[in-house]
């Protein structure tokens, strides 16, 4: 199936909410790691969410330019052309960007994608994401209403992140404390600013105690029925039930309860990057280590083609991430779930 259209990826997203799933959000670096997504969500018959950081991008983009733009817009013209080789719909959305790369990474984006949909084709991405964390409430949702105003028009989604999310994502860093739990007065004064719909859809990064990176069960709390609160605060002031699409950030090491504790509480999309990537490396480690004889010239000799050719672990690393890829669609309930 092609790239999702704006119809198909609010179809989507209207899905995972009514039968309380996620879909993994899968960072990509590479064409390899694209292709490792989608043959997961293949394997799981689920649509997804691929999704390119400004870290990600800037890779993308080669080291000799680092163009985040250049990066971004190639792969996702690569994703709309392999994709139809899948059976599920793809999303392509941004991630993590703050204020600083705006002008350098989403707003030069969006701006292709205006004039696509200017021109009567669909929008390059289906979403956005608008990383305000770093700012003072005020000056977060200042913003965010007017890239609303923008992703609106151009039949894209908003992602918003309110509040901190701790531990670090490509130089975006918050200490782990209080602060990481939104309130309802941030949730309220959220819906005040970008409404609930009527002025653009987009997709709620609340903060219940996440922190992006690597960490093990029970050294984070996480307080996921915290979203239930959230979502009756606000639904008791403006009367509209489940008003938000929430996102979970810095999910790796959560436990299964804490998973489905989400996903009950309003939770459509889940972003997962850090357990891919060691997905990815994993086996790369293992083929070099084995084969050490083989991917080096030791002592003086040739090395072996076949094990230092990079086709031949760059297969394993796909398999191993499209594995991790399919896990990660069970847990979060997607599994099956494609849009027919």
């Amino acid at each position: 199936m092609p790239i999702a259209t704006p119809e198909v990826y609010n179809e989507m997203l209207d899905r995972a909410k009514a039968g309380k799933f996620a879909y993994p959000a899968i960072n990509v670096t590479s064409s390899q790691t694209l292709h490792a997504a989608l043959r997961g969500f293949a394997e799981a018959e689920s649509d997804g969410i691929v999704q390119i950081s400004t870290g990600g991008a800037e890779f993308l983009g080669g080291q000799y330019s680092k163009d985040m733009v250049t990066g971004a817009v190639a792969l996702a013209e690569f994703a709309h052309i392999v994709a139809e080789k899948y059976p599920v719909n793809i999303a392509l959305h941004t991630d993590h960007c703050p204020k600083d790369k705006l002008d350098g990474y989403v707003r030069p984006l969006l701006a292709i994608s205006e004039e696509r949909v200017k021109a009567g084709q669909n929008p390059l991405f289906q979403s956005h994401m608008w990383d305000g964390s770093a700012e003072t409430l005020a000056d977060n949702l200042a913003i965010a209403q007017e890239l609303l105003a923008r992703t609106a028009a151009a039949k894209i989604i908003l992602e918003v992140e309110i509040t901190p999310t701790g531990g670090e994502e490509d130089g975006v860093s918050h200490e782990i404390n209080d602060s990481l739990y939104t309130t309802v007065d941030d949730a309220l004064r959220t819906a005040e600013a970008l409404g609930l719909g009527e002025k653009g859809r987009y997709l709620l990064a609340a903060s219940f105690g996440n922190v992006h990176g690597v960490y093990k069960p029970g050294n984070v709390v996480l307080r996921p029925e915290l979203l239930k609160e959230l979502n009756e605060g606000v639904a008791e002031r403006f009367g509209k039930e489940s008003p938000f699409d929430f996102v979970f950030h810095g999910g790796s090491g959560s436990s299964e309860q804490e998973i489905l504790t989400a996903l009950e509480n309003g939770v459509v999309k889940m972003n997962i990057d850090t357990d891919t990537q060691y997905a990815f490396t994993r086996p790369v480690a293992d083929h070099m280590f084995k084969n050490y004889d083989g991917v080096l010239k030791v002592d003086g000799e040739v090395g072996s083609k076949k094990t230092y050719d990079p086709r031949t672990w760059g297969k394993l690393a796909e398999t191993s991430m499209s594995k991790r890829v399919l896990e990660a669609c069970q847990n979060l309930r997607s599994t099956g779930t494609k849009i027919k």
